[in-house]
């Protein structure tokens, strides 16, 4: 005879808002994975490369400089529309199989939801703006 282990309960609603808030730093994966998740290394790998591409290329405008960081960030926003917009049976099969309680999201994830796409098509929109102005006219408008 086993017994099941219980598991901790992961939050939907605190994994969206961590994806939302620090998603480019991979903190929503570490809540969900911990440390030995591949993509939480992959978001926290941005840092290193920003840093060496500001050192290969000093002169390089700063938004390429920050570019690796820009598009984590952006990683981060789509990462929270993913799991907000999950369903609640799947997400408990996923990320909750040991818990022994069921997920009942309400409107605190849709909130988060509205302003992942708010922010994040801003953001998204403001970077290639951006980037189409630095490939295209070489920065002629800011």
């Amino acid at each position: 005879m086993t017994v099941l282990q219980q598991t901790r309960h992961k939050n939907k609603t605190l994994a969206a808002l961590l994806a939302f808030l620090l998603g480019g730093l991979g903190l929503h994966r570490l809540y969900l994975g911990g440390w030995r998740d591949r993509g939480l290394w992959l978001h926290l790998s941005c840092l290193p490369a920003a840093l060496l591409l500001s050192l290969a290329a000093p002169d390089a405008n700063g938004f390429y400089q920050l570019l690796p960081i820009i598009v984590s960030g952006l990683a981060g926003f789509l990462q929270a529309l993913v799991l907000g917009l999950t369903p609640d049976d799947k997400w408990d099969a996923r990320h909750n199989p040991g818990s022994g309680r069921q997920s009942d999201t309400r409107w605190p994830v849709a909130v988060v939801l509205v302003a992942t796409m708010m922010i994040g098509c801003g953001s998204l929109i403001a970077t290639i703006s951006r980037l189409f102005d630095l490939l295209y006219t070489g920065g002629a408008y800011g």
